[in-house]
């Protein structure tokens, strides 16, 4: 094969960079382009510094910032909260817990709760008694329920982004405590997380399941999170067929609470207006004060009668939270407007959620407790952190996020160490109260009734039941019929006395409680007269 003639006099050639290498003069129409050859990196001839090959600043893995979010999340759990936790379990966690524990009777379910809590914790119950054991369990699988909901929004707000607002989220310090804690409103808030951003997505398999686990957690709840979801999907066409999605979420997790209103209640009707009232009543009641006031604890302000929360500074940031939250809505439409491409509909749909899960517990009913706007927060926490991006330049933008991140954290800390240790205390006084009621000869089977009762009964192995209040199971005449078959005690607060049916029953007060009182039926002497 002849080779290649000579490049004419004045003409040019490309090197391997493209540029033009001169070869002599060019002569008209005969002048050629020529590659210049370069020798091999690895020939061992000079190339030149421009022949070096580049190498990549990233030389190791790549750090999942969620991940580790997630990660410290847990283990500050199991560090500040967990080992103070561990010797007693709370009112509420003893309802949900006994439900299905095979070494207890279970305690009164009253018709605003639902399983979903009691369903999670079983197959722990099931095994083991250990409260240890129970509180290092749900701190994991809360860390993995955080990494999760929040992972499916990288895709639509950016790693980074995704990052930060679960380190928003996770920084305050109801969330810290609700993650040892058998408790449903922190799972609700993860499965309002994963529900918009699986909707937004389009991913309507995983939309369903989020919401059947909202609606087994909290079934009020799920129904305001479908409600913007369902006019979002309705108002745009290329999103309605999320519809059948959400109504077969829907019906999927009511479906055990709906079988268990015809079961227990007489139907849908009777539930709503049995719950209504254990409630107080729900209707038109502005509760942003009381809210306001149990920011910081106690974690149920019933009756609310407390000033404004202690450490006021560190409740700065939820007076602050719908302000942000609008300051992303408005500069999402002022990009949006200027033709950028931004997130202008995972902004507006997490403000919308967020509001309808705050309805029902800022108006409609008259009491309050931290753990209730759980998911609002969850879900602001995503347009919220959209905002340094949009307000500051690179360098600032690290020393604002750190220092805001600093503060927060630091406030939030000093809540939740207070928090954690009155819970604690609280929660002892039960597991004294159920040792002194052994020591009594309270042993299974038994009954409690009186104030407290529930939670003490769990920590006792006891049968628990009420005539009044809240959590009212039983009437008086079955409650001295019950007295008459197995040991019986009555409980009553410092300086209380008991009711007339209980006047001859003998008093014994439970040491390590505040001068609480047992008072222990004598047995088949209070066996009402028959007819």
């Amino acid at each position: 094969m002849p080779s290649e003639p000579p490049a004419p006099s004045g003409s040019t050639a490309f090197g391997s960079r493209g540029r033009r290498v001169p070869q002599g003069r060019e002569t008209g129409r005969q002048s050629r382009w020529r590659p210049v050859s370069r020798p091999a990196p690895d020939s061992g001839a000079r190339t030149g510094p421009r022949s070096r090959p580049r190498t990549s600043r990233r030389t190791g893995p790549r750090i999942d910032a969620l991940a580790v979010v997630a990660t410290l999340d847990g283990l500050l759990a199991l560090v500040l909260v967990v080992p103070r936790l561990r010797h007693g379990l709370g009112w509420d966690e003893a309802v949900y817990l006994s439900q299905y524990d095979p070494r207890h009777p279970a305690a009164f379910f009253s018709a605003p709760r639902s399983r979903g809590t009691s369903l999670l914790t079983a197959p722990v119950v099931a095994l083991t008694a250990s409260t240890t054991v129970l509180r290092v369990v749900l701190t994991v699988l809360s860390s993995l329920a955080l990494y999760a909901s929040f992972r499916v929004w990288r895709p639509l707000l950016g790693t980074r982004t995704t990052a930060l607002a679960a380190l928003l989220f996770a920084s305050l310090w109801i969330t810290m405590l609700s993650g040892p804690m058998a408790m449903p409103n922190l799972w609700v808030a993860f499965g309002a997380v994963g529900a918009v951003g699986c909707f937004l997505r389009g991913r309507g398999v995983l939309l369903a399941c989020c919401v059947a686990g909202v609606a087994l957690f909290r079934a009020p709840d799920a129904v305001w999170l479908v409600l913007p979801m369902a006019v979002c999907a309705a108002a745009a066409r290329r999103r309605r067929r999320m519809l059948a999605f959400l109504a077969v979420g829907l019906a999927a997790g009511l479906a055990q609470w709906i079988v268990e209103a015809y079961a227990r209640w007489g139907g849908i009707r009777a539930r709503l207006h049995v719950s209504s009232a254990t409630e107080g009543d729900i209707g038109l009641h502005p509760n942003l004060g009381t809210a306001w006031h149990a920011l910081n604890g106690p974690l149920l302000c019933r009756p609310c009668t407390t000033g404004p929360p202690d450490l006021a500074w560190t409740s700065l940031w939820w007076l602050a939270l719908p302000l942000l939250a609008a300051a992303a809505v408005v500069l999402a439409l002022r990009d949006r407007r200027r033709g950028r491409t931004v997130p202008l509909a995972p902004i507006l749909l997490c403000v919308a959620c967020a509001a309808a899960l705050s309805v029902s517990y800022l108006l409609l009913i008259g009491y309050s407790a931290p753990r209730f706007l759980v998911p609002a927060y969850a879900l602001l926490a995503l347009p919220i952190a959209t905002l340094p991006v949009r307000i500051a330049r690179p360098r600032a933008l690290a020393a604002l996020v750190i220092a805001l991140c600093a503060v927060q954290l630091g406030g939030q800390y000093l809540v939740l160490e207070r928090q954690t240790a009155e819970t604690a205390a609280k929660d002892a006084r039960y597991v004294a109260a159920a040792h002194g009621l052994r020591s009594l000869g309270l042993t299974p089977p038994c009954l409690v009734t009186g104030p407290r009762a529930l939670p003490i009964a769990y920590a006792a192995g006891c049968a628990s039941a009420e005539l009044t209040g809240n959590n009212a199971s039983t009437t008086r005449a079955e409650l001295l019929r019950r007295a008459a078959r197995m040991p019986t005690a009555l409980l009553t607060s410092r300086g209380q006395r008991p009711p007339h049916y209980a006047r001859t029953w003998t008093p014994y007060e439970l040491p390590g409680t505040p001068g609480w009182t047992a008072w222990k039926a004598p047995g088949r002497e209070q066996l009402p007269p028959g007819p």
